[in-house]
């Protein structure tokens, strides 16, 4: 090891390198870990997604295929705010490690497990982990990087996160059909090893130590909140109506907990969310535009290969390819803005654009009908994309650059938790309106037949699609084109509220930049190790 750069980032100072626009290469070093952290969390849903009937042909228990992933995305989000809070109170580095291993240990015991019981809790401890790892990227970003540098990394982060939406099902696919479901899992390994090696030797973060204990009742409430909401949005309309009673019981949870959360927030010693983050007015726009965008931005990627697979004609893997024209523009649009916002510092247009672009791809979107063409509803999706990429780390730098340096862990991960709440509800409201309306379409075209035949799931996979009569095919190709219109109708009508929230966003000078605010609070030193 070479001597010890310290970085001193203040809110009206950067490190020497930073100022001439270029990292020094330890920085680079952590940057690179903290890309195959992200990767990790993004790419892993992806691959085992392709990898479910697979692994069901194994274990079985194909009733209980849907809490595979249901108990990641559970796991995930009730605990992404608790890291935040850990990596606040003691320390960033400590509470991102512990992420890696305990995600590295539930990919491991998922490898190995024997049945499909142990599959579903072994990748709850994968969730577990994955919550810190989203949320420790963000912030350590935040930590090293000067806000007016920051975009343009948080950029490139982006740019993974639609790198791994492109590649997951094709990685997930050709890991099963050579090396076994279990490699779905154990790919992990290598690479969560490269990242924990990589931080443990060149990121060098100030220790630190509450005096104030953690929050349990906070968490609990939190905890028991998120969960409901997120079994509300999972279940309704699939496993239970949604005016069922276990639902309605879930619901009533869910908002009990919640508001017994917001109620304690204001009375504990060292509060999970302090809630007077939400005093910024820059902080609560962004977090609902976050919300918006994953409520978009997943009900997108759900519904469009769908539609290219009933409608026109793509197979499973080519629609996943088809998802190119948003997923690139998503990235490019990402890193320029980025770019320009390091340049010039200034960010207020960024949202505004992103909420007229992503209205308007949405709305294109809907047009769609069985005459569409590949080419016309890649145009479409590529207006979608550019949206997003204005959106997708905008509103992460935007919130960051609102608190404190002591919150940036509890920013990050609430900004995080609005998005992933967001393509809950996004999946669930987008997914019932499709649902009826395809069954209502099916009824109307191919009779009691057609309603029946949609009526358990809207969703035909290709070779059930193919094994269908003309006549009913053709049908049920209607079918998506109207249920498709409808949904991303109604992902226009809610876009419009991320045009409208970008227009009260104060463009505050970013920290770091040569325009400065001077006596702000100054940053922890942030020290890496020089390779």
């Amino acid at each position: 090891m070479a001597d010890t750069v310290e970085s001193v980032i203040a809110e009206g100072g950067q490190p020497e390198s930073a100022a001439e626009g270029k990292p020094p290469r330890s920085v680079r070093v952590v940057l690179l870990a903290l890309m195959i952290a992200m990767m990790l969390a993004m790419l892993d849903n992806m691959i085992v997604g392709t990898a479910m009937p697979t692994i069901v042909g194994e274990l079985g228990g194909l009733e209980h295929l849907s809490w595979v992933v249901t108990g990641y995305t559970l796991a995930t989000a009730a605990s992404t705010p608790i890291w935040g809070k850990i990596g606040d109170m003691y320390g960033r580095k400590g509470a991102f490690l512990s992420s890696i291993v305990i995600f590295l240990l539930g990919s491991a015991l998922s490898g190995m497990a024997q049945d499909m019981g142990q599959l579903i809790g072994f990748r709850a401890v994968q969730g577990l982990g994955a919550g810190g790892l989203m949320v420790g990227v963000m912030a350590i970003i935040g930590d090293l990087i000067p806000p007016r540098e920051r975009g343009k990394y948080q950029g490139m982060m982006a740019g993974v996160m639609a790198l791994a939406m492109i590649g997951g099902p094709l990685v997930g696919g050709t890991i099963t059909d050579n090396w076994g479901w279990r490699w779905a899992f154990y790919i992990n390994l290598p690479l969560g090893a490269v990242a924990l090696a990589l931080v443990t030797a060149v990121l060098h973060l100030p220790r630190k130590r509450s005096k104030a204990g953690i929050d349990y009742l906070g968490v609990l409430l939190l905890t028991v909140g998120i969960t409901s909401i997120v079994l509300v949005t999972t279940w309704g309309g699939t496993e239970y109506a949604w005016t069922s009673a276990r639902i309605m019981e879930l619901t009533g949870i869910g908002v009990a907990a919640l508001v017994g959360f917001v109620f304690w927030q204001t009375k504990a010693a060292e509060p999970v969310v302090p809630l007077h983050i939400f005093k910024s007015r820059n902080f609560t726009l962004m977090s609902v535009i976050g919300f918006i965008t994953g409520f978009v931005m997943f009900g997108a990627t759900l519904f469009l290969p769908l539609y290219q697979q009933a409608v026109q004609g793509a197979s499973a893997t080519n629609s996943g390819l088809l998802l190119l024209p948003m997923l690139g523009a998503m990235l490019v649009t990402s890193m320029v803005a980025g770019r320009v916002t390091t340049n010039s510092g200034r960010y207020k247009i960024f949202p505004i654009v992103g909420g007229v672009l992503m209205t308007v791809g949405l709305y294109l979107l809907s047009l769609m009908d069985t005459e569409t063409t590949r080419l016309t509803s890649g145009l479409y999706m590529a207006v979608v994309g550019a949206g997003m990429g204005c959106l997708m780390q905008i509103t992460m730098l935007v919130a960051q650059n609102s608190v404190q340096m002591k919150d940036m862990g509890v920013a990050s991960s609430s900004t995080t938790l609005f998005r992933t709440l967001g393509s809950s509800f996004g999946v669930a409201i987008m997914g019932a309106l499709f649902n009826h309306r395809v069954q209502d379409v099916m009824a109307e075209r191919a009779g009691a037949a057609g309603a029946k035949m949609t009526e358990q799931s809207a969703q035909l996979d290709a070779k059930g699609l193919a094994k269908l009569p003309v006549l009913v095919r053709e049908a049920y190709q209607h079918a998506v084109s109207s249920g498709t219109h409808s949904a991303f109708l109604l992902g226009a009508g809610i876009s419009v509220l991320v045009l409208i929230a970008a227009l009260f966003v104060k463009e505050v000078p970013l920290k770091g930049g040569p325009k400065a605010a001077e006596g702000a609070d100054a940053a922890p030193v942030a020290m890496v190790e020089a390779v």
